[in-house]
């Protein structure tokens, strides 16, 4: 694992270091909410240029974050997958979700997931966590 330089030993600063910027967190969205597991997909969302985004990529990699594999599908592309760490970033990036949805106006949250996150935080949460398993099964597979 590539080791960044430390600013303070606090868990959070240490954490945002591996994915506190705006383009992992998106990263991470389109893989929790979109399932967009391919570079190409990746790409497209937000309009991420394809230096950004292999740079989060390779960060989310070298943490253990995700796991990168070629596609069963088509051998000449490669599929990301959370691992159990990026796994355990889910509520994280939820809990995001749900401050924005209910605290900037003029978003565009389905009104639908939001009351039910707002409603049924660890049953969504819950949820989420068995697809993304169920998903990304060939990280899960004995």
């Amino acid at each position: 694992m590539k080791q960044i330089e430390r600013r303070s030993d606090c868990p959070i600063s240490l954490s945002l270091d591996i994915f506190g910027d705006k383009w992992t967190l998106l990263i991470l969205r389109d893989f929790i909410f979109f399932n967009n597991r391919h570079f190409n997909e990746l790409v497209t969302v937000e309009k991420i240029s394809t230096n950004i985004l292999a740079d989060r990529l390779n960060r989310l990699l070298e943490n253990d974050i995700v796991k990168k594999e070629v596609d069963r599908n088509n051998k000449s592309s490669y599929l990301y997958s959370l691992t159990e760490k990026g796994i355990d970033l889910i509520p994280i990036v939820i809990e995001i979700y749900k401050w924005g949805a209910n605290n900037i106006d003029g978003n565009n949250a389905n009104s639908e997931f939001k009351n039910e996150v707002n409603s049924n935080f660890n049953k969504v949460t819950s949820e989420i966590v068995d697809r993304i398993k169920t998903t990304h099964n060939n990280v899960y597979k004995t």
